[in-house]
């Protein structure tokens, strides 16, 4: 690891950090766990830039014990994330195809029509709302990354290139704008500054709005050994008792929630104002419940989880230490930001994966942070044969394995690092 890195890292932390709980201000006092020194993971290098200095951050979790939000210091700005930002959700099948399903329920649920009007938070390429315009249904997409937005005004979705809070609110309502429904999927963990973003949705929303949300769910998170799902644009996990505390902060409340597969296992949570008249699922109250039951408001069912994070390590050292002792061939599949937490966490470079491949070209021809893994086509594994694939994006290992099925033509395997290592034949599988 680069020491100067790590040294400029810690000036920065040390005079620029926020202290306490980003959501209730208390002092963060309890550790989740600690991930070392990792730099940011969507920060895919060109070869020109394989010897320059690479700024590494802390990847420690901490957990409030007043409100139970886990969280990292805001060691880099959003502005720094996503101002040019690489992953384009258009490029996973099943993610796109999920968004459908939900454009299509939520319409029927809240009886949209041509009066209504759709908003999108942190919209990328425009794979959801893309679904609302063959229904008449008015939309507008919310996007910071310009390059990504892009995408989604080709698609015929319009996209404002702004960060979200209370400010953009204030000025779309003037504009004349107030939303039947505002969406945010996966962008509640990417906001620094809770309190803005949410009192910004409170401010959009009509009087019988609903807000929708999905994000990964802490507790399955922890349950699974996910902890590659940690890394510094994510600066925020949730659990339902936290999501509770966020909307009665912010007058809102809580009226239904839904557990999805999505993303290892994730929360969709339905919320509208306080005075308005929808009425609450009993959903709500019983995942409450069941979370208070498995320990979700004690520090130590928390302290537990860093063990689960080092035996994952562990395991997945000793099998690529083994395999390329016996002179087999590994590669990667995919180069998502859990991947790149995977990779440093466990020091694993290119003695060890030859390469990765992805489907996105905006990374073709260049190279993981930290561990500089060479990024190429899919076809590459086609012309390598490598005898073991890790997938990096676990949670669409399904959709990978169905899509790379032909490898079993040459013997190759499949391996998954969480929640414990895997190895995965797919000539055992049905095509």
């Amino acid at each position: 690891m680069n020491i100067q890195a790590i040294d400029v890292a810690r000036d920065h932390t040390a005079t620029s950090q926020k202290i306490g709980c980003r959501l209730c201000g208390s002092r963060l006092r309890h550790t989740l766990v600690d991930l070392g020194m990792s730099p940011p993971c969507e920060s895919f290098l060109r070869a020109d830039q394989l010897d320059q200095m690479e700024l590494y951050y802390p990847l420690n979790v901490l957990v409030c014990d007043t409100c139970y939000l886990v969280q990292l210091k805001e060691y880099i700005s959003p502005e720094t994330i996503f101002s040019e930002y690489a992953y384009f959700s258009s490029f996973s099948a099943s993610w796109v195809a999920h968004a459908k399903v939900y454009c299509e329920a939520i319409t029927k649920r809240l009886g949209l029509g041509p009066d209504s009007l759709a908003v999108e938070l942190a919209s990328n390429d425009g794979y959801l709302l893309q679904h609302f315009l063959p229904l008449g249904i008015s939309v507008l997409g919310v996007e910071p990354a310009a390059n990504v937005a892009r995408a989604a005004l080709e698609k015929g979705v319009p996209t404002r290139v702004d960060f979200f809070g209370v400010r953009l609110a204030r000025q779309m309502v003037a504009e004349g704008l107030r939303a039947d429904l505002v969406i945010g999927n996966n962008v509640l963990a990417q906001v620094p500054d809770l309190n803005d973003f949410v009192a910004g949705m409170r401010v959009l929303l009509k009087p019988q709005g609903v807000v929708t949300l999905e994000f990964p769910h802490i507790e399955r998170l922890m349950a699974e050994n996910q902890f590659d799902t940690i890394y510094h644009e994510h600066f925020s996990y949730f659990s339902l008792l936290t999501i509770d505390l966020l909307a009665k902060r912010h007058g809102m409340r809580l009226i239904d929630v839904e557990e999805l597969s999505t993303h290892g296992g994730s929360l969709r949570v339905y919320l509208a104002s306080k005075e308005s008249n929808w009425t609450v699922s009993n959903s709500v109250g019983q995942l409450l419940d069941r979370e208070k039951r498995r320990g979700m408001t004690e520090m130590a069912t928390y302290a537990s989880f860093g063990e689960k994070a080092r035996r994952a390590k562990r395991d997945l050292l000793a099998f690529l230490v083994s395999v390329k002792n016996e002179g087999k061939k590994v590669c990667g599949y995919g180069a998502p930001g859990k991947g790149n937490t995977m990779l440093n966490y466990c020091g694993v470079g290119p003695d060890f994966l030859d390469f990765t491949v992805d489907r996105n070209p905006y990374k073709h021809g260049r190279f993981t942070p930290g561990m500089h893994i060479p990024i190429k086509p899919v076809d590459a594994i086609d012309h390598a044969k490598p005898d073991y694939i890790l997938i990096l994006p676990w949670n669409l290992k399904d959709e990978i394995i169905k899509q790379m099925h032909h490898v079993a033509g040459w013997g190759a395997k499949f391996v998954v690092a969480t929640p414990f290592l895997t190895v995965i034949d797919p000539s055992e599988l049905p095509r």
